[in-house]
């Protein structure tokens, strides 16, 4: 289970990391920043992520895509990235950590899936956000663990 659930990244307020005590946030791309394989991040998204780094709260992509994919989303958004990540295994945690030279207790996962973002987050002991997607993909692989999730989270989204 995610420890949080929010609707889009740009619904989470300020306020909400502050007290929190998050330092760093672990992004997602796809479903979470932008809409799947989109090349360009929401226009939110972007608003919300500059008024994050005004907080002085540093982010950090962590995707399973290539290099080529998240590089030049990454630096458009003036964040580092970890690509090739191996979610849900800790690897890309372990890379921000030093990175960010922040501790995992102040970092914060936020993505769009159960399998890979919130498994991330609790095999790297960092705490989640889960997002709903930006839209529903229309592989048979996404839609059936989109219907797990489903079950997963039946009743206990709040």
């Amino acid at each position: 289970m995610p420890d949080y659930f929010f609707d889009k990244i740009w619904d989470i307020p300020l306020s909400f990391l502050e007290e929190n005590n998050i330092k760093c946030l672990l992004l997602d791309v796809d479903n979470t920043l932008t809409t799947h394989d989109n090349p360009e991040p929401h226009q939110n998204a972007v608003k919300w992520l500059d008024l994050v780094s005004k907080a002085g709260i540093k982010s950090v992509i962590i995707s399973n895509n290539t290099e080529p994919r998240v590089a030049p989303f990454a630096n458009d958004l003036g964040v580092q990235f970890v690509s090739h990540a191996k979610k849900p295994l800790s690897k890309g945690a372990k890379q921000a950590v030093k990175l960010t030279e922040t501790p995992k207790e102040n970092m914060l996962v936020i993505g769009d899936q159960i399998f890979t973002d919130v498994l991330f987050g609790k095999f790297s002991k960092v705490r989640t956000v889960l997002a709903t997607p930006m839209e529903l993909e229309t592989t048979k692989f996404f839609k059936f663990k989109r219907w797990l999730e489903r079950l997963i989270l039946k009743g206990k989204r709040k």
